[in-house]
Order: structure tokens, then sequence, then C-alpha cells
């Protein structure tokens, strides 16, 4: 394997694998340059001024031949999955168009990370999910630029999908029916090893052109890794029920009612459970090396995952990705809703605080913190969307204090954040329009700091301006009231800031006066 520095192309780099793939890439001394839909998510993550970023999208072949001049390594790390009946075919076209466009560029390489699958299992009983993520690479393998597919079952790490899905069913529920795919064997491997075998297939030799197996050293029951679960965080042994008529469908109802993972992604998770998932071979060790204690063991995997969640530490997420079905229009401009309609329900306050007061809880807004109006409104609102299929309001925050673009925050994301003066929000719940929430920290002529607040929503059709009209009456209770209790979280912020400033200057005085004595 040659130490050769690369230029590398990453697909995906808005995504969970793809946003941790790049600094890795970096430290590693390869050039990295980033193809995305929507260049502007990746404003604020800190690799950002290593990295060039350019628009494009797979399916589209004049931006792919764009991106792809002088690139040695490309990344394909992404999928259509959840985007509707038609997602493998959309996923087929992709590959195919991703291919056809790295061997006219003259790319070197390929690397793909796709989903492990069964030994044995014919083609047609595979979840489409993973029947899809196997054509992909066979596509890619064919394509006539050598290429590595790495196949994996189930990632564990922070932020992860199928991690927050085993967190969330063990944390909250102490006893559970289980149906019989907690008893399939699988394999599942810590993120930072398949990151580690992701840059490591930069280097492989030229003629390399197959697929690896790439695992942790534990093979286990899901009902294993749940209990292991339990273990790690401190929770009793959980008590299992086993209830084999549950279906695959009817338990990715059972896991969106769980978890903060929505059906469109608990579905596909849970169907590739049904069968053993296990590596038949690790030939991957013979061109990237596994040093001492690794591959990571699963215990240890899921202890540095609740460490990064407890300090903060959390890079990307399951839900860092945009959320198939979910609207993705930024907030228009005037001009372009000429003759068009743009509800909007605005309020504004004085607050008795800082400005560096309020913004802080203005960036805090969501997850544990909440939404300062009428919670129970949220709450049922929340699990309203997540019955119509939506992603209802336990995505929760990537980090508790600070907030990027393109981060998910409950149903919204983040759109536009101008820190310290604007923080905008556009809803991915499942609405009859598109909708936008706008929190303004800024001050009036007399030097006050005031909070302003403007709701907007753009309706589709009867049923969107029905919906607003439906809503309208309990903007009072629900805006009104998050404005005025924000205005009262910076005030209290406030105060407690200048007690702490105050019993500091105390405590300061007081040693000053008995040096003074001694």
């Amino acid at each position: 394997m040659t130490e050769e520095r690369s230029q590398c192309l990453v697909t995906g780099a808005t995504g969970y694998i793809g946003g941790r793939l790049v600094p890795e890439l970096l430290a590693a001394g390869h050039r990295v340059r980033c193809l995305a839909r929507t260049p502007e998510k990746l404003r604020d993550h800190p690799w950002r001024p290593d990295a060039e970023i350019v628009k494009g999208d797979v399916t589209d072949a004049g931006s792919l031949a764009e991106a792809m001049k002088g690139v040695d390594v490309a990344y394909y790390l992404v999928h259509a999955l959840g985007t509707g009946r038609t997602f493998e075919d959309t996923d087929r076209e992709a590959a195919r168009t991703f291919g056809e466009q790295a061997r006219a560029a003259g790319v070197k390489r390929i690397v793909y990370l796709g989903g492990l699958t069964p030994t044995g299992v014919p083609e047609d009983e595979l979840s489409p999910h993973l029947r899809s993520r196997h054509e992909v690479g066979r596509i890619l393998l064919d394509s006539g630029v050598p290429t590595v597919y790495l196949r994996a079952a189930v990632i564990i790490g922070s932020g992860s999908a199928s991690f927050e899905m085993l967190r969330y069913l063990t944390e909250r529920l102490p006893v559970m029916v289980t149906p019989s795919w907690v008893h399939t064997r699988i394999q599942p491997i810590a993120v930072r090893d398949v990151l580690r075998y992701l840059v490591g297939s930069a280097g492989m030799p030229e003629d390399v052109n197959r697929a690896f197996d790439i695992g942790g050293p534990d093979v286990m029951t899901y009902l294993d890794m749940m209990q292991h679960y339990a273990a790690v965080a401190g929770l009793r042994r959980r008590v299992v029920v086993p209830v084999p008529i549950l279906t695959p469908n009817l338990s990715s109802h059972w896991v969106n009612l769980v978890t903060p993972v929505p059906r469109s992604i608990a579905r596909p998770l849970v169907e590739s459970l049904r069968h053993e998932v296990v590596c038949d071979e690790h030939d991957i060790a013979r061109y990237v090396a596994d040093p001492p204690g690794t591959p990571m063991p699963f215990v240890e995997s899921l202890t540095l995952a609740l460490r990064r969640i407890r300090d903060a530490e959390v890079i990307t997420r399951w839900s860092s990705a945009s959320t198939a079905g979910a609207p993705s229009d930024p907030l228009p401009t005037d001009p372009q809703w000429a003759g068009g309609s743009l509800y909007t329900d605005r309020r504004a306050r004085r607050v008795e605080a800082s400005k560096d007061s309020l913004w802080q809880v203005v960036e805090g807004i969501g997850g544990e913190n909440g939404w300062y109006s009428f919670p129970l409104a949220w709450v049922v609102r929340g699990w309203l969307d997540r019955l119509v299929g939506g992603v209802g309001l336990r995505r929760g925050r990537r980090d508790a204090k600070r907030l990027r673009v393109g981060d998910s925050l409950d149903f919204w994301r983040v759109e536009e954040i101008d820190r310290g003066r604007l923080l905008r929000l556009r809803a991915e719940m499942r609405v009859p329009g598109l909708a936008w929430l706008e929190m303004y920290v800024g001050e009036d002529r007399q030097g006050r700091t005031v909070y302003r607040q403007r709701a907007l929503f753009h309706p589709r059709g009867l049923w969107g301006h029905a919906y607003w009209w439906s809503v309208a009456p309990f903007h009072a209770f629900v805006f009104g009231g998050m404005a005025q209790n924000i205005a009262g979280a910076a005030k209290t912020l406030e105060a407690d800031r200048q007690a702490v400033e105050g019993a500091e200057h105390r405590d300061a005085e007081d040693a000053v006066r008995r040096e003074a004595r001694q």
C-alpha cells in the first residue's frame, strides 16, 4: 500500500459518515473536495477552511464531471433511501452516472461503503435497502475504475442511527416485547474503524477491485447488544418478552414510537436485521493494517459513544443529512413570491438582559431545553408528525450549546445562523407548505436589548391555507408565549451571571484584604 497523498472527492459530506471522513482524510495529508447539493450546510464545519466545496449532485453528470477533474480517489457515500418507492431506480442510475464520470475523468480509485449482505440468502429475499446497496456496489465494481466496496453491518458511534435506535430502545424499555430479529447474530463495527478503513482504502494497490467485509471482533445478537448497552449505561438488565409475530413492518412502527429514528429510516434498519450479518473474511487487514486494540470491541465502542454524548463532542449525527420528503427550499426573497401567499406571525419584546445572554438562550433552544412555550402543544405536534411519517420532535440537538448550519433541531433544521444576531430554522415536520422560524437579537434606538421573532408559512394549495387559519388562534399561546419566555430566560441568565461575577469580585477583594493584613 502506497503512502502517496491524493486528491479525494467526498460525496455525502453533509451526512453522518461523510462529515467525519473529511477531517480524517485531511489529517492523513490528503487534499479534499466535497460535492454537496447545498454547500451552505458545510459552512460551519471546523474543517471547512481546509477543504474545497463544490455544488453538485451524483445524479447530475455535468456537475460530477466538473467535480471529478483532477481527482485520484472518489468516495461514494450517498444513497436514496427513504425518498420513495423508486429509490432503487434512483440509486442505480446515480451509481452508473458516478462510475461513468469517474472513468471519463481518469479517477484512479472509487471507495464505496455499503451494507453487509447475509451469506447464502437469495437476492430477491434481501430487504430493498440491502438489495439496493449491494447492486450499487456491483455497478461501481463493473465501472472500469478500480473500486473498493466496504461492507459493514451495524455501525456503532455517537449519533449513528443504529446507535440511537439501540440506545433509546434500551433506555426507555426496561421490559421489552421483542420480535424474532433480536435473536439474529450481528457483527457490529465501531465508526472509528469504518473511518480507518475508508481512509486506508485510498492507498489500495491499483489492481484491487473487490468487496471487503468489515466488522468488529464481537459477534452477538441484537438482544446481547441491548443488554451490553444497559450494563455500560448503568441500567438494570432488561426483561425481554419474545413475540415472534412482530414483523419488520410492525417493528419499524414500534421503533418509530420509542426512539427518535423515524419509520422511514427505522424500517430498512430493522429489515436488514432479519438475516444473520457476519463477516466471511477479514482480508481488508492485508491492505489496511489493524493497529493493536483494533478493531474496537463492542463494549468499548459503546463506552466511547456515550462519553462523546456526555461531553457534547458529537461531530455528526444520523440526522445531519437532509430528511427525505422534508421541505428543502431556502427562505425565499420577496420578489420570488410576487402573486403568492406568505403568512407571517411577528413578535417583539424588550429584554432586560445583555445581547450575549439573549443569544445564549436563542442558540440553546430545543432539545432538552425545549421551546419556551406551551410544552404540551409542542409534544402533541411532534406525536402527530410521527404518526404521519414525519421526523417528530425527538431528534434533539447535536450539541447542547452551539448550532451550525445544517444541524437538525427537533423537527427543524438550521438554515442560517449569524452568530449573536440571527437564527433561522426551516421546518421538516409534515405540513401542507413550507415553514420557517426566525429569531433575532438586536437593540432599539436607546441601546436596549430587543428580541424579535418571525414565523413564516407558504401554503401549498387549499389545504395549506386551511392549515394556517386552523392553527392561527393558537399562535398567541405558542409564539407569543415563546417570545415572552425567551426574554424571561435571558433575564434570569443575566441575573445568574451577575451574581456569579459579584461573588467572584467579592472573593477577590477578600483575598486582597487578607494578603494586606499579612
